[in-house]
């Protein structure tokens, strides 16, 4: 009986052995597609979990990248493992065929969670075509033009079906090209206002009356805009062909502008979003953040020092590795020659390399890692045109 008994507790803890080791080998699987398809959770959505029980493992969670589910789902049967699909492929559902977005404000928040209070992230500009991926009340996860990922409160876009968004691509279009600005009830400007603006909003263009551009908001809005203060969309493009001169003098426009943890725009920019900024000005959609801005364009020599820059080259700084550390770019400015650089710290200024100047920054100085020449780099290397994303021309 004691025989019995024992081969029957062997047999309990081989199967117990056997469906631990199954569930660990799905969990595997599961981290080795994070790590090849959704490495940055600023850019992607991999929200997936295995649970096991009496046998049967079930999948849960979300991902916005169907082929990375597709290779999961893939893997896991040519393992012979018993498994119970419930992933959402976003966007979810219950969205109905309304799953982008034209942003509807001069410049719209977008924050790491669905709450007023929660951090900023970024910024999107009037104009603006986004995926919606799911909503709660009061709340849109979207993905803009530079693929990142937040919460963008409802009043900040328009909810549009694919017709709709195409629609709104090829309408003609007029982009503000001054640092602020106002559109007016009437062509002129001492009516109400409807809003303001602020530099690379994009408004559909109605028609002209004398002095004005008579345009319309992705809600339906109509208002005037000083023909002064912006330019049809299309021809603007058309002259964006730029040299590290044009680059130089778009910087200077937000000389003294704040610092803004999460900002984009000319309301408060932080030092990746200032170079994401002065870049889109000039026709260039680059990555979000500092971090992700690193790891595009051509990689400029500075072994020996900063003689091989040019006017133009984003410089990156942080914290080299180490044996016990990775690399971390925590800042990013833009140089304007003569070893000076401009940057968002506390506001837009200008420092220098150069120990002589009344401008050095030793600090900087001491923790620059390395430059990224963009211009030369354009859709390629990680950089695309505004002509070129698809967010503005092309399919969603």
């Amino acid at each position: 009986m004691k025989k019995i008994f024992f081969l029957l507790f062997l047999s309990m803890i081989l199967q117990l052995n056997a469906q631990e080791d199954k569930i660990n080998s799905v969990i595997k699987v599961i981290a080795d597609t994070e790590h090849h398809y959704a490495p940055d959770k600023r850019t992607a959505v991999w929200e997936v979990s295995a649970n096991e029980l009496n046998g049967v493992i079930t999948l849960t969670g979300e991902t916005n990248i169907k082929a990375a589910k597709k290779h999961l789902l893939e893997n896991l049967k040519t393992m012979n493992v018993s498994f119970k699909d419930g992933i959402q492929t976003l966007p979810a559902k219950d969205l109905g065929e309304n799953i982008y977005g034209i942003v509807n404000l001069s410049v719209a928040n977008i924050r790491t969670e669905p709450e007023d209070r929660a951090e900023l992230a970024s910024q999107s500009l009037l104009g603006t075509c986004v995926k919606i991926l799911k909503k709660i009340p009061g709340y849109c996860l979207i993905q803009t033009p530079d693929e990142y990922i937040g919460w963008m409160d409802n009043d900040g876009l328009v909810p549009v079906n694919k017709t709709a968004i195409e629609n709104w691509m090829q309408s003609e279009k007029v982009i503000f090209t001054k640092e602020f600005g106002f559109v007016f009830a009437t062509p002129d400007i001492s009516e109400n206002r409807v809003s303001d603006l602020a530099a690379g909003d994009l408004v559909s263009l109605e028609s002209e009356e004398n002095n004005f551009y008579k345009v319309k908001y992705p809600d339906n809005r109509i208002g005037f805009i000083p023909k002064s203060d912006c330019e049809p969309f299309k021809s603007w493009l058309d002259k964006r062909n730029p040299t590290g001169d044009d680059i130089i003098s778009t910087t200077k426009l937000f000389l003294g502008f704040p610092y803004l943890w999460g900002g984009t725009s000319v309301k408060g920019m932080d030092c990746s979003g200032f170079t994401k900024t002065v870049y889109f000005m000039n026709g260039i959609v680059l990555p979000r953040d500092a971090s992700q801005q690193v790891h595009t364009g051509v990689l400029v020599d500075t072994k020996s020092g900063f003689g091989n820059l040019q006017t133009g080259d984003l410089l990156f700084f942080g914290f080299a590795a180490t044996d016990s550390t990775k690399e971390r770019i925590t800042h990013v400015g833009i140089y304007i020659g003569n070893l000076k650089f401009i940057h968002s710290s506390g506001m837009v200024k200008i420092n220098s390399f150069d120990k002589n100047s009344p401008d050095y920054s030793d600090f900087r100085t001491m923790h620059f890692i390395r430059a990224k020449r963009i211009l030369g780099s354009l859709d390629k290397n990680g950089i695309t045109t505004i002509k070129k994303n698809k967010f503005y021309f092309g399919e969603m």
